[in-house]
């Protein structure tokens, strides 16, 4: 009896679960995506099931949910029908936002391709006008004052995940993805989020003496950036990348590029085409309707509609924009940015909703990805603000426990709350590190991101990291083939102090090559001692050989992709350095490095020390102490932090710089008295869709009668990778100068051309043109041919009894310039460069190509 009671009582259950299952629904509130008004009577259903229900007054709906009906349908007069994709089971609540029928987030398309449009006494070009005559009246700037609120969220997801794809190749091992997906109702694809950045701020500014700072009230990572170790790499990127956006300046930097801002002071009317569509209410003001679309589309520019207040005010109550499909732009399949202002008490208008959404494919065989950033504005206040908060060092101030902020904390500065799978990052991350071989991806992918191999794991982080990877095999003419091993501790050793070094060896000389540095950060760093801004000493000893050209590159000299060059690079020296240097960085860009640096140079391979006298007196070395003292100043410069170096997050900066190396005869064995100065700058300069130039003026003399090891020599480039700051075809010691200018020019027209060539606009390739020049001037102190005798100079290097240096015509400045088509492919960069003068020098090349991989928007 006590059986039949128990199987009666499970039946129950298992029924009461049928009946459950089969009676789910969905559920949810249907508005209007410009009004945010609940939209009644509005019909939901399964398009040809018979099923479905309609809104109630508040927007309201309830359907039920069936297995295999994947698609719900909203319809109503006056709005766009709109198709969602459902997980029957698994979709419980969806909200929907519909989109009146006259308004395309898309793209604009307003008139025929064929049509004739004209400026002049255009009703539109006359209104925006007065829009941006009045946009002054709207600039935060414009008070003593001010302060508010910030809080920005950026979600990276997988982008068009279906649950059938989940069930293929290496998803198929993960079913735990399926809990991990969700509705993005804007775009109707099922998304994976695989990451969620978010920060909690405050904006404070004063107009005199101007300053402005943001303070960090706390931060949250979570996701796949966790499983690296240098994750705020992601993070950052993403921020700049996808930064926030604000119509009243006149360029908008997105994607680390200038776009046309529709209400810009100087290039809105002659860039967009504007058009009245009609008049509406936004948020029960009532407004002026217009759209804008750029001349061609193929510029970079957007597309959308502004929402202007119908007074005199001429205010942006809302603004849409989006990418035209046709756009220049790499990787961006979409872009939508919906702006919202309101109105303060006190009358002012001001931003309180920024939103994004990029949806982008790397490669069409890849998974597409897609980038959301949720930012809002709050609590606007005009007060005077008290002085001591413009005193703390540093535009960004982070206190202290802004990274260890918990649940209480988000939830007061959270407007947005997160989605039930972005709330679940830990988890997902927990499940990929549990799968079965998840570990050695992630290791194949570090070595190959990073170029380091971490020697940790997540429980016990990496105190000591291999790498960099790309320079355990490379080559050279003395080394021959370079077998090279290199490490190099982290914080999770010591926070303060900090190791480095390699050891390699060479097949051909059969000589072995080392380094050796202790650094000490008087900041406590997260990972690395390079992490800004740099506080630090550093000891280092190093024994290798080198070119005299391997100090201009960007890159470690030993990187397997510049060993192979363009000629050869004979003449070569056996270097031996001691240094002792101090770095220290502030937060507004100013850099001073104070080195003393002792040196003993063997030349080897086709270069010799022969004394420039009769007894032409071979030198086996010569031996240097010299201390020098450098300035670098880049305001507003970020970077990115990487295991191998520091790399600029953008070039915009410009950058100043001064140096002076005093050498001293007679100190720690020092051979020579020298004294060289040298000062630089750079400067980017934007002309907004024709693209930006890049130009590099330097200059500097060696003050002092020196051997030509001592002298000026060109930044030559002998690879065959591109390298900022470097000639192409000049040769190794090729010119040999105690004064020196420099111009270094470089015109990217980022398709300027190319998108007007029918046949060419679609490979989205972007042109590119540059010229470099060096001036160059050798006093007769230091020519050996002008004081023969003279023991204290040496010979100029020959190679086969020819000269290979030579003394320019200060009158006549080195030159050569080059033509390139960039993003070929998307990622490659490819340079004719043609040397336009001193073709009669032995091994002189007149020509080449040059390559670069670089990805960019």
């Amino acid at each position: 009896m006590k059986t039949k009671y128990i199987k009666s009582f499970l039946l129950f259950l298992l029924l009461g679960c049928c009946v459950s299952v089969s009676a789910q629904n969905i559920q949810g509130v249907v508005t209007d995506s410009l009004t945010n008004e609940p939209i009644p009577y509005l019909s939901v259903f399964y398009e040809g099931k018979g099923v479905g229900s309609i809104t109630d007054n508040d927007g309201n709906y309830k359907v039920e949910t069936r297995k295999g009906w994947n698609k719900l349908t909203f319809s109503a007069v006056g709005y766009v029908t709109k198709v969602v994709n459902i997980i029957p089971g698994v979709t419980k609540n969806l909200n929907v936002r519909m989109r009146s029928d006259d308004i395309m987030l898309d793209e604009v398309v307003v008139k025929p391709k064929r049509e004739k449009y004209s400026r002049k006494n255009n009703p539109a070009v006359e209104l925006m006008k007065k829009v941006i005559a009045h946009k002054k009246n709207n600039k935060l700037s414009e008070n003593d004052y001010y302060q508010y609120n910030k809080y920005q969220k950026i979600t990276m997801s997988l982008n068009d995940v279906t649950p059938e794809m989940l069930e293929k190749g290496m998803y198929k091992k993960m079913p735990f993805l399926k809990d991990q997906i969700e509705l993005c109702e804007e775009t109707n694809k099922f998304i994976l989020p695989i990451s969620v950045d978010e920060t909690a701020s405050q904006k404070i500014y004063r107009k005199h003496p101007k300053s402005e700072k943001t303070l960090i009230k706390g931060m949250s990572s979570t996701g796949v950036n966790e499983l690296f170790a240098t994750g705020d790499m992601l993070s950052t990127v993403l921020k700049d990348v996808f930064t926030d956006v604000n119509i009243y300046d006149n360029d908008i930097r997105l994607l680390q590029y200038p776009f046309i801002s529709p209400i810009s002071s100087s290039d809105a009317i002659s860039f967009y085409k504007f058009y009245i569509m009609d008049t509406t209410f936004v948020d029960k003001d009532k407004c002026f309707h217009l759209t804008f679309v750029p001349n061609n589309s193929q510029d970079f520019g957007f597309t959308g509609h502004l929402y202007v207040l119908a007074d005199s005010s001429y205010t942006v109550k809302k603004c849409t924009m989006n990418l035209p499909k046709k756009s220049g732009v790499n990787f961006v399949d979409n872009m939508d940015i919906i702006q919202e202002f309101e109105q303060l008490p006190n009358g002012e208008w001001v931003l309180k909703t920024d939103d994004m959404i990029v949806e982008m494919t790397l490669m069409k065989i890849m998974q597409g990805f897609q980038i959301r950033r949720t930012t809002r504005y709050s609590d606007y206040a005009f007060d005077e603000l008290p002085q001591q908060l413009f005193k703390r060092k540093g535009a960004e101030i982070k206190e202290a426990d802004a990274m260890m902020r918990g649940d209480d904390f988000w939830n007061q500065y959270r407007p947005v709350p997160l989605t039930q799978t972005e709330s679940s990052m830990d988890m997902l991350v927990k499940r990929l590190e549990q799968m079965p071989g998840f570990k050695y991806v992630i290791f194949v992918l570090k070595a190959f991101i990073e170029n380091f191999v971490e020697t940790g794991t997540k429980e016990h982080p990496s105190k000591v990291d291999i790498g960099p990877v790309n320079t355990m095999i490379s080559n050279n003419y003395i080394d021959g083939l370079r077998l090279r091993m290199s490490a190099q501790t982290t914080a999770n050793l010591n926070p303060h102090l900090f190791l480095k070094g390699y050891y390699a060896y060479g097949f051909k000389d059969h000589r072995s090559k080392y380094m050796g540095e202790v650094e000490y950060s008087f900041n406590k760093k997260e990972y690395l001692p390079r992490e800004f801004p740099k506080n630090s000493i550093t000891f280092s000893y190093q024994y290798d050989v080198m070119s005299p050209t391997d100090k201009f590159l960007k890159t470690d000299k030993d990187n397997v992709f510049v060993s192979f060059k363009t000629s050869t690079v004979d003449q070569m020296s056996y270097v031996r350095n001691i240094a002792l240097k101090y770095e220290n960085e502030t937060q507004f860009g100013l850099k001073t490095t104070v080195e003393v640096k002792n040196s003993k140079d063997e030349p080897t391979g086709g270069l010799a020390y022969i004394t420039n006298d009769d007894q032409k007196t071979l030198i086996p070395e010569i031996q240097t102490m010299e201390a020098s003292l450098a300035f670098r100043y880049a305001p507003g410069e970020t970077f990115v932090n990487t295991k191998q170096r520091r790399i600029p997050v953008s070039f915009d900066a410009p950058v100043f710089t001064l140096s002076h190396t005093a050498g001293f005869k007679g100190v720690l064995g020092g051979e020579y008295n020298y004294n060289l100065t040298e000062i630089g700058l750079y400067k980017r300069f934007w002309f907004s869709s024709w693209g930006k130039i890049d130009m590099f003026v330097k200059g500097g003399a060696q003050w002092n009668k020196v051997p030509f090891p001592l002298l000026i020599m060109p930044a030559a480039n002998l690879s065959y990778i591109l390298q900022r700051e470097t000639f192409n075809l000049i040769n190794n010691m090729e010119f040999l100068n105690d004064r020196y200018a420099s111009l270094d020019v470089s015109w990217d027209l980022n398709g300027k051309i190319f998108n007007r060539i029918p046949l060419l606009k679609k490979l989205k390739w972007r042109e590119a043109i540059g010229f470099k020049m060096l001036y160059g001037h050798l006093t007769d102190k230091n020519n050996p041919m002008k004081h023969p005798g003279d023991s204290e100079l040496f010979l100029f290097p020959t190679r086969d009894g020819r000269p290979t240096s030579f003394v320019m015509d200060s009158k006549t400045p080195y030159m050569e310039c080059s033509v390139g088509i960039h993003n070929i492919f998307k990622i490659l960069h490819i340079d004719y460069v043609r040397r336009l003068n001193y073709l009669d020098h032995p091994d002189a090349n007149k020509w080449g190509v040059r390559f670069m991989v670089m990805m960019t928007f």
